[in-house]
């Protein structure tokens, strides 16, 4: 990592709630939360604001968040991201064959049309040389309403700045899922198409 995180003592006192609560989900704590609250209003902004997208009353469903956290992820080179998220995503009962199709979803028959958009939606987004057209936010509606198309911008906005903040800090996996974190071909093609 490029910058390191203190020892859990020197972090302030209201903070230790959150990491007692990683480390009991996930058996340690995440080392970008550390980063994270070097910066202690920051870590409390971006927890409260996951939290709210995480929601179990999200018009978005579980696995999907998953899905288009992943595939932020990958395209923004995250090994970190890659690793919780893809965990999740199968702890989601995401069959292991779509998490490993994942970074070839366009020529994979085992996405729906709901996935399929989103995950555009989601690429259009990230790649800073393509843009959302209004071509694609029809087809988009035809899936979800705007309560939701909100809900997905804003979980695809969250997950950039979070996998962009791990990506450049070099943040590594944890090794929460057997899956290889490195980047793909294909997130390389998506980060450079226009």
């Amino acid at each position: 990592m490029r910058v390191t995180a203190k020892p859990l003592e020197h972090y302030p006192w209201y903070l230790r709630p959150f990491f007692w609560n990683q480390r009991r989900k996930y058996g340690a704590v995440l080392e970008p939360a550390l980063l994270w609250a070097r910066s202690p209003a920051l870590f409390a902004t971006v927890a409260l604001l996951y939290g709210a997208l995480d929601r179990r009353s999200s018009p978005v469903e579980p696995a999907l968040r998953s899905l288009i956290t992943v595939r932020v992820s990958q395209i923004n080179r995250c090994s970190f991201c890659v690793d919780i998220n893809s965990a999740t995503l199968l702890r989601r009962n995401v069959p292991l064959a779509k998490v490993e199709a994942l970074d070839s979803w366009q020529t994979s028959d085992l996405y729906t049309g709901r996935e399929r958009v989103a995950l555009e939606y989601a690429e259009k987004m990230t790649a800073t040389t393509q843009r959302v057209d209004d071509e694609l936010m029809n087809r988009l509606r035809r899936h979800f309403n705007d309560d939701a198309i909100v809900e997905l911008t804003g979980l695809i906005a969250f997950q950039n700045l979070s996998s962009k903040f791990n990506a450049a800090l070099d943040v590594p996996a944890q090794g929460f899922c057997p899956i290889p974190a490195g980047s793909s071909p294909e997130a390389d093609k998506a980060q450079l198409s226009p």
